[in-house]
């Protein structure tokens, strides 16, 4: 094998320019996730459980929906603040004077 000169490893690439994501948008996601994910798995362990097991007078089934629904209200919650967040972080982009070299 011979070597050459032009090293394909030594050429420099395209640069890759990283954009950050708007600052609440994990909140969002995770939020939403938690309102999608909370009564699904609510009702999972519910059914896992049974009929025959019995908290506070209710139906498995039932307490533990019942507890996936509390989860998604947190997520709802989440959410809600994470969209504040976008705004707030919007609107402050919006009126702050930009560099000399950008339009």
């Amino acid at each position: 094998m011979t070597t050459t000169d032009s090293d394909p490893l030594d050429e420099q690439g395209r640069q890759v320019r990283l954009v950050p994501l708007t600052a609440g948008i994990w909140m969002v996601l995770l939020g939403c996730g938690a309102m999608v994910l909370g009564p699904l798995f609510g009702f999972l362990v519910g059914t896992m459980l049974g009929t025959d097991w019995q908290t506070l007078g209710m139906n498995s089934i039932f307490f533990f929906l019942f507890l996936g629904f509390m989860v998604a209200g947190l997520g709802l919650g989440v959410a809600l603040l994470g969209a504040r967040r976008m705004l707030q972080n919007r609107n402050q982009e919006a009126t702050a004077p930009h560099p000399a070299g950008r339009s």
